[in-house]
């Protein structure tokens, strides 16, 4: 069914760099889950009203929020694909994760008011009254929220969204909920016992644990989280393929929305290699890279010397020396000044951003490992944290 609805509103499928394309996978989303949310919801106010069932109408209440949910990721993806203005040069797309952040704060209010409510039903209970046509529509419910959350997976993964992704999470956790109330319809009618309130009580953390979990993660793409690290893997092994090119460092990645990725690093090319060919060369690598990766790429130009053997040889010692005192440090842009009565090292000093240690100490430690092999030889070293 989803390949089937894909198939026939979106022509051109495959090209999901294409923002027009991704536009249409965003709507297709939204219109489809507006439809089946609203339906879902009407069918389940219906039977919960007649049953006088507190967690069906939950259950129906957190699908008019799915529903209106999806039109907020709708109008995400309007203006998400807004042109770029002289006030925004980078477009909108942010704003399809402003719009997931909406979404996310209206599952967490409607999770609040059904506990709420679910408190009131436990303190004044009821036997709810329960037929075969109610459990045969929670069932039918459930097997259809099951489907939109494989559909809405699907999008996700194929436009790289974060919005449809908290809706597949949503739909996820609403056929978990609704199995629950299922369960509850299942124990009033066979038992006669009344665990409505509890179950709908239920629902609501469910609601509310998937509400503050896609929340933290719209969070912190916003305030700016670390690129995925296969995406960084990529880069690194596709810059390397290059002529001259002898490694790369400190990349940074900045998310401006879906398709819309800012990179920068660091390529480290032969000291005595012809200036304006490895120029050429940089400048074909940022196309390749933004037609591979859809991503708009700055590159800076770093003359290593590749060939001579005596700083080769400290530089290996100097990686030797740092790795001993911490494995996770990594060093990069090594050169020698030699003063003679002194020789200078200098090199950039990477400190894992997760590693908890006191930089200063750090940096006169290595010196001192560095002097104490040959009172010759000084560091100066520059640390710095990892953006990746």
């Amino acid at each position: 069914m989803t390949n089937f609805l894909i198939k026939l509103f979106i022509k051109d499928k495959d090209n999901v760099q294409d923002r027009e394309v991704r536009e249409k996978y965003g709507m297709l989303s939204s219109i489809t889950g507006i439809i089946v949310n609203i339906l879902l919801s009407v069918f389940k106010l219906i039977i919960g009203v007649l049953a006088g069932s507190m967690s069906i109408i939950s259950d129906a209440l957190n699908n008019i929020s799915d529903a209106g949910s999806s039109i907020v990721t709708l109008l995400g993806f309007k203006m998400s694909q807004k042109k770029v203005d002289s006030d925004h040069p980078w477009g909108h797309g942010r704003m399809e994760y402003i719009s997931a952040f909406i979404v996310d704060i209206l599952i967490i209010l409607v999770g609040f008011e059904l506990l709420q409510s679910s408190v009131d039903k436990i303190m004044n209970p009821e036997l709810p009254n329960i037929n075969n046509v109610t459990i045969i529509l929670l069932v039918v419910a459930i097997l259809v929220k099951l489907w939109l959350f494989v559909f809405y997976k699907k999008i996700a993964k194929t436009i790289s969204s974060a919005a449809i992704k908290g809706n597949a999470y949503d739909s996820i956790s609403d056929s978990i909920s609704t199995s629950a109330v299922l369960a509850s319809a299942l124990v009033a009618k066979f038992m006669e016992v009344s665990i409505d309130g509890y179950v709908s009580l239920l629902v609501s953390v469910f609601i509310l644990i998937t509400g503050f979990k896609a929340l933290k993660e719209i969070i912190d793409i916003l305030l700016g989280m670390r690129p995925d690290p296969e995406f960084v893997s990529e880069i690194e092994k596709f810059a390397v393929k290059y002529e001259t090119i002898e490694g790369i460092h400190d990349i940074m990645v900045h998310d401006y929305g879906p398709g819309r990725k800012i990179v920068s690093f660091h390529a480290e090319v032969p000291a005595d290699s012809d200036i304006c060919k490895a120029h050429d060369i940089i400048d074909q690598m940022e196309q390749d890279i933004f037609e591979k990766f859809g991503c708009i790429t700055t590159i800076h130009m770093d003359p290593i010397v590749v060939d001579d053997e005596e700083i080769n040889s400290m530089r290996k010692e100097t990686e030797d020396i740092v790795k001993s005192i911490n494995e996770k440090f990594s060093i990069h842009d090594f050169r020698m000044t030699d003063g003679g009565e002194r020789i200078n090292l200098i090199f950039d000093l990477v400190i894992p951003t997760d590693e908890k240690v006191n930089v200063e100490e750090t940096v006169i430690k290595i010196q001192s490992e560095i002097h104490n092999r040959n009172k010759k030889y000084y560091a100066v070293i520059k640390a710095e944290h990892s953006y990746v």
